[in-house]
């Protein structure tokens, strides 16, 4: 290399390198030849704007955090800093917090009175929550006092003379046009309007505070649940205006105000008893056509240090600390009630499912359940019947043999999954008997002269294809706890506390296993002895009287031999096969979750859900795409739009789909929602859907 080309060339500019030199107290930012910034260097929030501008203006990050002596990381975080809050996030706000007057202490409480969460009144007053939060633990909330009668004369002077003033917009709630990217998910209160749902909500407010935006913080977290965040945390992932504005807040909590608020009205509240009037109302806007439902067990894996309980995960074949759910779900898929607890089977668990059910349905429906051959047990047989509830389920094991020839049977085509399964099977229908329970009826499906499977059922009425087609269907319930694990996050722990308590769980006994083997080394010991006497007496050794001198010593060994069996089975009686794990091991606990907050957030979950699948099953109506429905239903929640929050009415405008065809069955899907129009929480403003006009 030579010197000229080291020293770089003559007339050459000078490289444009960002430069930042520190002079009397100066700040002086320079790129090349041209100066960008002179500020003091104790202002910090200069020096983080000439950060963020020089950024965007094309800087590399890791070039600027050399310059300005910064990491890359916090770099980073200030550039994040000024695309949410602008300049005022990049100015760290020094001393101590303003202190408020007398006047603004009363009028802070008087908004909490009237129902104003502590965000709200916090950013009206500019300044931090927390402030709000000590002001009302110190002096309470001034109630709104009632307001007097105007004399007559008054009143009628204060009528507006010629037009109509117009009517006042509903308090604590947004007004304006706002631009979100959630739009789309505004669909989900077409069904949440349906079902009642907002006055569900309404009447869960909770008792120490009031807040009038409870409901629609409720709407806001199962519509985000709608929107794909799997756990309250992935809240903080939205923006929380944009998502807020879904139904009418200012701004949607942050996680630190929306997780204590959630908790605040699950402790409150029977989750079960919610999903009750949830499922009910649901059932009672689209009575499903036929009375079929399944139940099906999840099983949900624990990862933690707790002491659990444990149970069969099939997922990955083997016992795992964790969980177990109940589902039950209508003949469309729906999910209607749930139990949950520590794992078990479904003998234990579906009378307090079937309770649920039962309540929700009415005591006089006529009901048939619908499960896999996990549940074909007569316990589970004698369960559905104290419930006065039919059941179908396939036989466990090997098929049995049919002693009557198969009939043709029409497989009723509506329930066929696909046009090779419509038309006729061939079933042989009986009745057989099941032990510890009674009669039943059987049907065994034949295929090419062959018998393939057999189903078990307590209708003896319905014909015998329906029947086939109702235990076939019950793959929607398998699709349900799919959809709901990996999108919907029912999986969740949600909640961290436990209760430790002696773990008195039934666990086999040592003692037992050792008492059968005693009786097991007894049995052999007698054995050998009876081996030992035949020998004796079967034996060629001469002479014959030493031969019987031997014998009644051997026959005393046969005798004591089968004392000391009897004397083994006699104390094995006496060991029971079960006792509790404390007895075994002194002290050992069991933690058993408290499950009041994810049962709560798993109403929301499983509302979520249903709210999906509805405005699917009516999308497709018009659609006609069977394999990819439910994918492109997802799609429309991220849809862009406009919410005009006018006086009288609210006007969502979604931005077009990008295929054509889900354009034109969405702008009939908005037809049909705009002939009953939704509303949001304590709110009679309907909500009306308009598809921007695509351009040519």
């Amino acid at each position: 290399m030579t010197e000229t080309t080291a020293l770089g060339l003559p007339g050459m500019p000078e490289p444009a390198v960002l430069r930042r030199v520190e002079v009397d107290g100066k700040c002086l930012v320079s790129r090349g030849a041209s100066v960008l910034f002179v500020y003091d260097a104790a202002d910090r929030g200069m020096r983080n704007l000439a950060v963020v501008a020089v950024t965007d203006a094309g800087v590399a990050v890791q070039e600027a955090a050399t310059a300005f002596q910064l990491t890359p990381q916090y770099v980073s975080m200030l550039r994040g800093r000024a695309r949410r809050d602008g300049s005022a996030g990049l100015v760290k706000t020094m001393g101590r917090r303003p202190k408020l007057s007398p006047c603004q202490v009363e009028q802070a409480r008087r908004w909490a009175g009237e129902g104003w969460t502590q965000e709200q009144i916090a950013v009206r007053l500019g300044i931090h929550r927390s402030q709000i939060s000590l002001l009302l633990a110190k002096h309470g909330a001034i109630a709104p006092q009632p307001q007097l009668p105007l004399p007559a004369g008054q009143a009628e002077q204060s009528e507006p003379v010629g037009d109509a003033a117009p009517e006042p917009e509903p308090e604590g709630v947004l007004s304006g046009v706002v631009r979100s990217r959630y739009a789309g998910a505004m669909l989900g209160h077409a069904f949440l309007s349906r079902s009642q749902v907002p006055a569900t909500f309404a009447s869960l407010r909770t008792a120490s505070a009031r807040r009038a935006d409870d409901a629609a913080l409720l709407c806001a977290v199962t519509l985000a649940f709608g929107l794909g965040i799997s756990s309250i945390e992935g809240a903080k992932l939205l923006d929380r205006r944009e998502a807020g504005a879904l139904v009418g807040l200012g701004c949607l909590p942050e996680l630190r105000t929306l997780r204590p608020q959630l908790a605040a009205i699950a402790d409150s509240c029977d989750p079960l008893a919610v999903q009750r009037q949830l499922a009910s109302a649901m059932l009672a806007a689209d009575a499903p056509a036929l009375g079929v439902y399944y139940v099906d067990d999840h099983f949900v894996p624990y990862a933690g240090a707790r002491p659990v309980g444990r149970g069969w995960n099939n997922k990955r074949k083997q016992a795992q600390k964790g969980r177990g759910d109940t589902l039950v779900t209508d003949h469309r898929g729906r999910a209607v009630a749930f139990v949950t607890g520590e794992p078990s089977s479904l003998t234990k668990t579906l009378p307090e499912a079937l309770e649920q059910l039962r309540a929700i349905t009415g005591p006089d429906a006529t009901l048939m359940l619908g499960f896999d051959r996990g549940g074909a047990y007569a316990s589970v047989f004698n369960v559905c019947r104290a419930f006065k509830v039919d059941w179908i389920t396939y036989r466990r094991g090997k098929l049995k043999v049919c002693l009557v020839k198969p009939t043709a049977h029409r497989y009723p085509p509506a329930e066929a999954e696909a046009e090779a399964e419509a038309g006729v099977v061939y079933l042989a229908d009986e009745l057989v008997e099941v032990d510890g329970y009674g009669v039943c009826r059987q049907l065994t499906l034949f295929e090419d002269g062959t018998a393939r499977l057999q189903v078990l059922t307590s209708d003896m009425d319905a014909d015998a294809g329906s029947l086939l087609a109702w235990l076939r269907s019950r793959w929607r319930i398998e699709n349900a706890i799919k959809d709901l694990s990996r999108l919907y996050g029912i999986d969740w722990l949600c909640d961290y506390r436990m209760i430790e308590t002696d773990d008195t769980t039934d666990i086999d006994n040592p003692a037992r296993a050792a008492g059968l083997q005693t009786v097991r080394d007894r049995e052999r010991d007698l054995a050998a002895a009876e081996r030992a006497l035949a020998h004796l007496v079967e034996s060629p050794e001469r002479p014959v009287a030493k031969i019987n001198a031997k014998i009644p010593a051997a026959r005393q060994a046969v005798e004591q031999a089968k004392d000391h069996l009897a004397a083994a089975k006699a104390a094995l009686k006496q060991i029971p096969v079960k006792i509790p794990a404390n007895q075994l091991n002194p002290g050992q606990q069991r933690a058993l979750p408290a499950i009041g907050r994810r049962t709560f957030q798993m109403v929301l979950r499983m509302l979520a859900y249903n709210s999906e699948l509805w405005l699917a099953d009516r999308l497709n109506s018009y659609l006609r795409d069977n394999a990819e429905y439910r994918t492109l239903t997802r799609s429309l929640f991220q849809l862009h739009g406009t919410l005009d929050y006018q006086p009288k009415k609210i006007t969502v405008t979604l931005d077009p789909p990008g295929s054509p065809r889900l354009a034109r069955a969405l702008a009939l899907l908005i037809d049909e929602i705009n002939q009953t129009p939704p509303h949001l929480p304590d709110d009679p403003r309907p909500i009306t859907y308009h598809l921007t006009a695509t351009q040519q």
